[in-house]
């Protein structure tokens, strides 16, 4: 007697049998699904219409470098693509070497860059630069196979990464007044090159200072903990606009005669100095978290409190808290917008300053659409790299 060996059970469905359990379970559900799609396929129409027929795009692509970059000098814009240039082959070489959520980054810059490029390609701002994106572009690729075949050494890439940031600043910021890398005021830096630098300092400054305050505000030094304790909820006790405000006009009153920080630098320390706030309570949210069984253990085996924290509790609390600190990130790019109010043109004041013109009148929705275009790519990439990351770590799993 033969015995009939079974397939395994089917753990997916065809695509008509997933409707009819999803979508067509039942008559609500059929006409629900309906009424939802007559409104999707209504408003595609209407909004295809709109783009291809009657916006004004020609206001977006007439006015690309005051957007991208503001009123940085254009004899001295290649300083802006050489910054991303160093940005991109470091992204590259970071997704070859590193892999998982660095990979996502990479090919988000690298689209970033091709959509970038196929909007100037129809903007009078000339072929140099859109040449100049295409190779950026390109040069993520070529980072990421140089970092796959192991021709870049880690330790390289960590100090790498570590000088770009100042050295991207000296780039923009120039060094004299004259000579191969003049000086060009902060003033005049603005539109999406504004946004970025103030979002990449801002999440870049306030992640160590924000884990610095929450250690602090759990210390068993009475001094360290009030003090944290007392900056944490202050700053989160006013709005950011405050904050803003304080940096621009009452700093400079405490700073001595001789020193002077420009409205970008202020800007910058007043959008880290509140994100700190938030991100201190986000990381204290996971180092209450941790079992006092596993701090207990460690203090059990001779360590002491640098090390737990460093070895033990801090990487899994910096785990567990991921989804949180990644949507910080994203309200503080999206809140980069507020330094419109003490006189910076980043991207969204930029806009306004175009829409100010005789030429752009009645362009507003246009505008608009291509800034939230902006922002929407920028805040999904981020929401995708940290999907990425709580996968790859096991976040929720384990």
């Amino acid at each position: 007697m033969t015995v009939e060996t079974l397939p395994p059970p089917r753990l997916s469905v065809g695509p008509v049998a997933w409707l009819r359990a999803n979508l067509f379970a039942s008559l609500p559900s059929s006409l629900s699904t309906g009424l939802l799609l007559g409104l999707i396929i209504v408003l595609g129409i209407n909004v295809t219409s709109w783009a291809t027929t009657e916006a004004r795009w020609e206001v977006v692509t007439g006015n690309a470098r005051l957007l991208l970059i503001g009123q940085y000098p254009a004899d001295q814009a290649w300083r802006v693509w050489l910054s991303l240039a160093i940005l991109s082959a470091l992204t590259g070489m970071s997704a070859g070497v590193f892999g998982r959520t660095t990979r996502t980054l990479a090919i988000s810059l690298s689209a970033c860059q091709l959509l970038l490029a196929a909007l100037l390609a129809v903007s009078p701002v000339g072929p140099l630069i859109v040449a100049g994106l295409l190779a950026n572009a390109a040069g993520v690729w070529v980072g990421f196979v140089l970092g796959r075949r192991g021709l870049v050494p880690r330790r390289a890439l960590v100090v790498a990464w570590v000088l770009s940031m100042p050295a991207s600043f000296l780039l923009l910021s120039g060094v004299a007044a004259s000579g191969p890398l003049p000086s060009v005021s902060s003033n005049l830096w603005g539109g999406l090159l504004l946004t970025i630098l103030i979002a990449a300092v801002g999440i870049v400054l306030s992640f160590p200072l924000g884990v610095l305050l929450a250690l602090g505000r759990r210390s068993s030094l009475p001094a360290v903990r009030l003090l944290s304790t007392g900056y944490i909820e202050l700053v989160r006790g006013v709005p950011l606009v405050t904050i803003l405000f304080m940096a621009d006009i009452m700093l400079p009153l405490f700073l001595p005669g001789e020193v002077r920080l420009d409205r970008v630098a202020r800007a910058m320390g007043a959008i880290t100095l509140f994100s700190a706030a938030y991100l201190a309570e986000n990381v204290r949210g996971g180092l209450q978290a941790i079992p006092s069984g596993q701090i207990e253990a460690a203090q059990a085996l001779g360590l002491n409190g640098v090390q737990t924290n460093l070895h033990i509790v801090l990487p899994q609390a910096l785990r567990a808290v991921i989804p949180a600190n990644v949507g910080l990130f994203i309200s503080l790019l999206k809140d980069t917008t507020l330094v419109t109010i003490i006189g910076l043109f980043e991207l969204l004041g930029i806009a306004r300053a175009v829409l100010a013109q005789p030429e752009s009148l009645g362009a507003t929705m246009e505008i608009f659409v291509f800034i939230a275009v902006v922002f929407f790519v920028l805040c999904y990439a981020m929401s995708q790299a940290s999907y990425r990351l709580e996968r790859a770590l096991g976040v929720g799993t384990r």
